[in-house]
């Protein structure tokens, strides 16, 4: 990385931190730490195991953004192994925010003792980034096209413009798969060279993709509908226009954005519990089972690499 990304990128980080710093204190300002707690005391078991449920399934899914960009770049990687990267890295870069670079490293480590090349492992990061970008211009286009509304409140928008980006949405996903079908040129990027994946790769892309979004929704419903009211549209759509503040912050996991964003979205319905629940829920239990087993992981690669090197020198 030159002297001028790094600064850049230390920027970006600097300021997604300060954003999600002020976000977090606007939306909890009114609230004590007892305040806190009992919100989400008030959400029942039942419902929080559910959203455990939903938030496995979500990471389940995460696993198949790998296993299509191993398969795109012709390599038979074992799933297992594909799982156990997949998991690693999404476990701790979605926590740490920059994800693209900070899964991105992790998975080249892993990739890369299993004798994948940078390239490939390029490709895969790059190929993940496509499927969350389907996953969610499908999510995107439905709640849009479905509850307008809302949307519109919140970005100050005509329905009409709404449901406009909503199917502009879903005809990008067309347009994605239209050339997976009939593209095949290479397109050259420097020294590497890139091809549109296959239609079956990228039709299981689309539909991996939109599944674990709606399933990242139907967590956030589920400990919101423990207080009050909620629909899974309208959860979906504060879950999708919380994703749309994320990207232009840049703020680490969301944080802050996220909450301020759903809380925008859903008023009153959105309790400060659910928000926190949520947040332990889908970001920061896979970060505790991450790190830890990241290190173990990290622990045997050692191990074998210094068992190899003593064979060899034998």
């Amino acid at each position: 990385m030159t002297k001028r990304k790094a600064i850049l990128t230390y920027a970006t980080v600097v300021f997604g931190i300060a954003i999600a710093v002020y976000l977090l204190y606007h939306t909890f300002r009114e609230y004590s730490v007892a305040d806190i707690v009992q919100s989400v005391q008030a959400i029942p078991t039942s419902n929080m195991l559910t959203a455990l449920g939903f938030s496995a399934a979500s990471y389940l899914c995460l696993t198949g953004f790998d296993w299509t960009g191993v398969r795109y770049v012709g390599n038979r990687l074992a799933y297992p192994k594909i799982a156990l990267a997949s998991f690693l890295s999404l476990s701790i870069g979605q926590s740490v925010g920059l994800a693209g670079l900070s899964s991105g490293a992790l998975r080249y480590r892993y990739y890369a003792h299993w004798g994948m090349s940078a390239e490939e492992v390029t490709k895969i990061v790059l190929l993940s980034g496509v499927t969350v970008g389907l996953g969610m211009a499908v999510l995107s286009g439905v709640v849009l096209i479905l509850n307008p509304a809302d949307a519109a409140k919140v970005l100050r928008l005509r329905e009409g413009a709404i449901l406009g980006i909503g199917a502009a949405s879903l005809l990008a996903v067309v347009g994605y798969l239209a050339l997976a079908a009939f593209v095949r040129a290479p397109l050259k990027i420097r020294k590497w060279t890139f091809r549109m994946p296959t239609l079956r790769i990228a039709i299981a892309q689309t539909v991996i993709g939109a599944v674990n979004f709606a399933l990242v929704s139907a967590c956030l419903r589920e400990v919101m509908a423990a207080t009050a009211d909620v629909s899974y549209l309208k959860a979906a759509t504060a879950f999708v226009l919380a994703n749309l503040a994320i990207l232009i912050t840049h703020a680490p996991g969301g944080l802050g954005v996220l909450e301020a964003t759903v809380r925008h979205v859903m008023g009153e319905d959105a309790s400060i519990g659910s928000l926190v629940a949520f947040r332990v829920i889908y970001f920061f239990i896979p970060l505790a089972i991450g790190l830890p087993l990241s290190l173990i992981v990290e622990a045997i690669f050692r191990a074998r690499k210094a068992k190899l090197a003593d064979v060899e020198s034998a």
